[in-house]
This record gives structure tokens, sequence and C-alpha cells, in this order.
């Protein structure tokens, strides 16, 4: 199992906009900037979060993206699903009736198992975890990717 560019990218954007949570909205082009990312890619990004509603925009010339909740309350669970959907490993954990191997297959456990401990795993980081943990790197002579 893999995460994609989308979802790692995502949850970086996200970080930076909860290190700036409650400080008027970042522009895409400074999120890109500080992350090293396509600000062209970042824009595909972030539709999704807006959609599920895990940031808002505002237009103008004061605009850009904020958080639409609260650091402590987004997990990268939430930021993972959007750009993923189900993490499911396989269909029939969701959907049981996709399989006609269900009343013998053995691995079924296995991958409800899997699921529940990325669940767990994922949902168990917040952004304010994060953020704060980027802060202190930062703090103590980490820099993020550009240098600032």
């Amino acid at each position: 199992m893999q995460v994609s560019t989308k979802s790692r990218y995502a949850i970086r954007a996200m970080i930076e906009l909860a290190l700036h949570y409650e400080q008027g909205p970042l522009q895409l082009r400074e999120i890109a900037r500080r992350q090293a990312l396509s600000e062209k890619y970042l824009e595909q990004i972030m539709h999704p979060l807006r959609t599920k509603g895990l940031v808002y925009s505002q237009k103008g010339s004061r605009g850009g993206y904020f958080l639409a909740r609260p650091p402590a309350e987004i997990t990268v669970y939430d930021i993972v699903t959007t750009m993923e959907g189900t993490i499911t490993p396989v269909p029939c954990v969701d959907n049981p009736q996709v399989c006609d191997r269900l009343d013998i297959c053995v691995t079924r456990t296995v991958w409800s198992k899997l699921k529940d401990a990325v669940t767990s795993e994922l949902s168990s980081h917040t952004l304010l975890q994060l953020a704060q943990e980027e802060k202190e790197y930062r703090e103590a002579g980490g820099r993020d990717i550009c240098g600032k």
C-alpha cells in the first residue's frame, strides 16, 4: 500500500495552513513556494479539500485558503480519505456482497485488521500536532524547503 503524491502534498499544504491558523488566508502561491510544490498541481489538490469542507477559499487580492476547522479537529485520516477515497485494502471488507468466497475466505480478517490499523494510525495524528512538530523543527534550526 502506498499513499499517493496527492495525499502527501495535501498533508503538507494543510500543515502550512495549520501553521497560519487564525492569521487570515494564505495564498496558494505562498503555500506552493514554502513547500516547493507546483502551484498548478496544488490547485488540483485544494479542490477536493475544499469540496469536503476541510478548507475554505477567499477570493480577492487578500484571498487565499484557510482551514475550515481548528487544526486539532482535522486528522491525517481526514486528508488521506479525502484524496484517496476509501482506504480499504480489498473491496469485500466494506462490501461483503462482492465476494463469492466470503463464507470460506480466511484472509478477509487480515484485510479488516489492516484497514482498522491504518485507520487508527492515521486518525491518531492531528494537524495541530504536525504543525507543532513542524514549528519546533523550524525553530530548532531546521528550515522549510525554501530555506526560510
